[in-house]
């Protein structure tokens, strides 16, 4: 029967990990009703527990029960704290809903509904264990009327898994913000909604997800010991979230330090109690989260440590504009007819790796552009707005810096519109930045028109003669006399993770055909 359900329980998480590509809103609009079931469901059978058996429970609200509770049984009360704490679990999945929904819903949400529904149904169990002390570890179904036992066996599943859907949307925001802060390795990020910024699918993520957590079901097979794993998860996220509180108390809100110390002792107290508690089943699976988290902290260090040293050094190293002038006015350079893209990460500055390709490659297009493509936290960016040019004087060289901002709900590089939106707004470009220039001289405006008209028609013909994009494929090593930790860091962890995971041209969808990868090599 145990592995029945085991095989079952794997089939429901593959089931659920492969709808996560219908994003977070569609599978919410599915799981509501299911959800106000559920609450309705316990909320129901927990008010009719209480008045059918014992309706004096009330009387453990009154926190002289607990003192009492602690003197009688002392170490095993502390003990059964980490039981405890199973009890207000799924709170913390609620800073993944706040990133999903406004902070009032939440709040209307969780005050009117959940918790009530949660009292109710807890009071409820308490009362049925008074007639029936006998049948503790089973009080959930055992407390359900006999008619309803089924249909709140059907729903308690489905409630399950919609639990489990709130830590998979909250893994997805988390490592969103990781990428956008450089800490995290590049992976796809697919918003699946237009309306909610929060509403992300990571499809690399979702299937190392699947993957863990089904070989953590067939591993443990039993609920005790992933109880315990989840227990620790529960009160460390906890704990965290309030030192982190007490940061920002401390440097935002700047609050009086009575009230930091007051919060510290009541709240950090409390929680630490829990905490040492649920550390007690540490070899009881509760070592899993923390082997989890020890293995995510090491790959965010390494790609973050190796991140900042590739930038510092592209901006120590980045060509200057004078340099830029001395390459291109060089006689033995070649000018090629058409239009190369340069890709780079930097933002000002013409990255090291151009110098490369043309001391390999001593030619160079008629006319280039060094791009830069950044995400911002907004829905959509404004055609007019997307593209940021600037000139690499002098003019006569033909060179071009240009950002590309994209909405999270904007379509990428779709190859020819890309390109050709890109040349339209160039255009534009050079017509306002001349015009800006002339001082009002019927004559000089005329000038300006004709200058105007020429390079336009040198960048229309750039783009016809063709389109190339140069990708700069970066090889990091440790530089010559490093420690043997900077060479593991470097040479081994870091170009592993480079190595498997998603490239560059990926992540722009650069057409295949009109690609040309530049390779250098970073000494860091």
């Amino acid at each position: 029967m145990e592995n029945v359900v085991v095989l079952i329980s794997v089939a429901i998480l593959v089931c659920l990990f492969m709808a996560q590509r219908f994003g977070t809103d569609k599978v919410g609009y599915t799981f509501a009703p299911i959800i106000c079931i559920w609450f309705a469901f316990i909320a129901g059978i927990g008010l009719y527990n209480f008045i059918k058996y014992d309706p004096s429970v009330i009387k453990a609200v009154n926190p002289k029960y607990i003192v009492d509770y602690f003197i009688r049984n002392k170490k095993d009360a502390w003990i059964s704290l980490g039981g405890v704490v199973l009890a207000i679990t799924g709170t913390e999945a609620l800073f993944a809903d706040v990133g999903h929904f406004t902070v009032p819903s939440v709040q209307i949400s969780m005050c009117s509904v959940t918790y009530p529904a949660l009292i109710l149904a807890y009071v409820g169990q308490a009362s049925f264990l008074r007639k029936h002390n006998d049948l503790v570890s089973d009080t959930f179904y055992k407390s359900i009327p006999g008619k309803l036992y089924w249909p709140m066996f059907v729903i308690a599943v489905m409630a399950a898994i919609i639990a489990s859907q709130a830590m998979i949307s909250g893994t997805f925001s988390i490592i969103q913000q990781s990428l956008s802060l450089g800490c995290f390795p590049r992976v796809q990020i697919v918003h699946t909604s237009s309306k909610h910024e929060g509403q992300v699918y990571i499809p690399e993520i979702n299937y190392i997800l699947m993957i863990a957590c089904i070989a953590i079901t067939v591993g443990f097979k039993t609920t005790t010991k992933i109880g315990n794993a989840y227990g620790i998860a529960v009160v460390f996220v906890m704990t965290l979230t309030s030192a982190f509180l007490v940061l920002i108390m401390i440097m935002i809100w700047k609050t009086h330090i009575l009230l930091i110390i007051s919060y510290v002792l009541i709240i950090g107290s409390v929680e630490v109690v829990y905490l040492s508690s649920v550390l007690y089943k540490f070899d009881q699976g509760g070592y899993l989260p923390l082997a989890f988290a020890a293995v995510l902290m090491f790959i965010m260090y390494v790609w973050n440590n190796v991140y900042r040293r590739k930038y510092y050094y592209e901006l120590d190293h980045k060509i200057s504009a004078e340099k830029v002038k001395e390459i291109a006015c060089n006689t033995s350079l070649c000018r090629l007819p058409g239009l190369a893209m340069f890709y780079s990460e930097l933002v000002q500055g013409v990255p090291p790796i151009f110098k490369h390709y043309v001391a390999n490659v001593p030619a160079l297009h008629s006319l280039l552009i060094f791009v830069s493509i950044k995400s911002l936290p907004i829905s959509k960016v404004p055609t007019e707005e997307r593209f940021l040019f600037r000139r690499v004087h002098p003019k006569e060289l033909n060179v071009f810096r240009c950002v590309v901002r994209y909405g999270y709900t904007d379509v990428r590089n779709e190859e020819e519109p890309f390109e050709k939106l890109l040349v339209e707004r160039l255009k534009q470009f050079i017509v306002d930045e001349f015009w800006k220039s002339q001082n009002g001289d019927d004559q000089e405006e005329v000038k300006v028109q004709e200058e105007i008209e020429k390079e336009i028609e040198r960048v229309e013909k750039a783009s016809q003669d063709g389109v190339v994009h140069l990708i700069g494929e970066n090889e990091i090593v440790a530089c010559k006399g490093a420690n043997i930790g900077k060479r593991i860091l470097i040479d081994y962890a870091y170009n592993f993770l480079k190595k498997n995971l998603r490239q560059s041209e990926k992540l722009f969808d650069i057409p295949h055909k009109r690609m040309v990868k530049v390779g250098m090599t970073y000494e860091l």
